[in-house]
């Protein structure tokens, strides 16, 4: 390390090289001048090269010995750090840049009213760096920021780490904004139950299933897709209750009631973290399991199939969604899902897609 740092137009001198002009003018080695200093060759060595900060002790002597005063040696300190800390912030700031052109300004200025700011990218970064309340958004490069990142996401990319992340802080801040009761788990389970029978309810079922979840102490909080973030949804304990989060890319009716449910069963088995694309995990799969099942009773499903002889009709779905009381999507979903349906049969106009105001 220097005794001084340079960086664009900044320049910063640590006082050790002030010091090492004072030694060379006074005609004295280091050790000699280091003796009459009262400290040691090797402190004096590596504060002249800038790998020690100048010490109230130091600066005491250096002000006896010189006849300055202690203050002028540790404004000459406080100096050096501030310049260090603003060089830093230039360098991060240039980081910050790169990570939300990753990001993506638009996501947060169209779906959360930041304003139009083009082609003024350090002010986007100001202020996506306030709305998701971080200090830098460099920390949102790191796994487990937040929420737990399972064993089975470890080879994601520092952009999807982020932009996971990004999305998981803003519904963590939605959850804090948000009074709810302790989570009470009972209270959950009934209104899950609630909740699956809402499936056919396409326009006004997020309210009521939100409002219901709140009671139990579960926040739900849906959050337009951020593209690229790999995000199915997100389990995190707030204080006494629960965030729950699913974003919206998924918004036809199997897929999601699916990643609801998913995302329900972390949280009645207790296992808070983030869930993405292929995850594999035994947690991912216990929770896959749970949506299954609640969404359709097993028992009845395999009858259903077993019934059907592998002859599957529009007529023979509707009417056995309608016996569970359950969005014919849902069963047609699951059906391709098992392979006994292939993709493009023929029955989309089964698979209702949602319109929620989510932002």
């Amino acid at each position: 390390m220097s005794n001084y740092i340079e960086y664009k137009n900044t320049l910063a001198f640590h006082p050790g090289y002030y010091i090492e002009e004072i030694v060379d003018e006074s005609g004295l080695t280091q050790a000699d001048f280091a003796k009459r200093l009262g400290t040691t060759p090797k402190n004096l060595s590596l504060l002249i090269r800038g790998k020690q900060r100048l010490s109230v002790d130091i600066a005491m002597k250096l002000s006896r010995m010189l006849g300055t005063t202690v203050q002028y040696w540790l404004n000459l300190q406080d100096a050096y750090d501030v310049a260090l800390a603003q060089i830093a912030s230039e360098k991060e700031l240039e980081q910050e840049k790169s990570i939300l052109k990753t990001l993506g300004y638009d996501y947060f200025r169209d779906n959360f009213g930041l304003p139009d700011l083009p082609r003024q990218l350090a002010e986007q970064v100001e202020q996506v760096r306030s709305f998701l309340g971080v200090a830098s958004l460099t920390v949102l490069t790191k796994r487990d920021m937040a929420v737990s990142f399972r064993s089975s996401t470890g080879e994601m990319s520092e952009a999807g780490v982020a932009r996971a992340n990004a999305m998981v802080q803003i519904a963590i801040n939605n959850a804090i904004a948000t009074e709810a009761p302790k989570f009470d788990k009972r209270k959950f389970e009934e209104a899950i139950e609630f909740a699956l029978t809402q499936t056919t309810n396409h326009s006004d079922f997020y309210p009521l299933i939100k409002e219901r979840f709140l009671e139990a102490g579960v926040i739900l909080v849906i959050l337009p897709n951020l593209p690229g973030s790999k995000t199915n949804g997100a389990t995190k304990k707030i204080g006494e209750s629960v965030m729950m989060m699913v974003n919206d890319r998924r918004l036809y009716a199997d897929s999601f009631w699916f990643t609801l449910l998913h995302e329900a069963g972390h949280v009645i088995y207790g296992d808070y973290g983030i869930s993405f694309d292929d995850d594999d995990g035994d947690a991912e799969r216990k929770a896959d399991e749970y949506a299954e099942n609640k969404l359709i009773d097993p028992q009845l499903y395999h009858s259903f199939v077993r019934a059907s002889g592998g002859q599957f009709t529009a007529s023979s779905i509707v009417a056995f969604a309608s016996s569970i009381d359950r969005d014919p999507g849902i069963v047609l979903g699951r059906l391709e899902n098992d392979g006994y349906l292939r993709h493009g049969n023929g029955m989309q106009s089964l698979r209702c897609r949602y319109h929620v105001s989510v932002a």
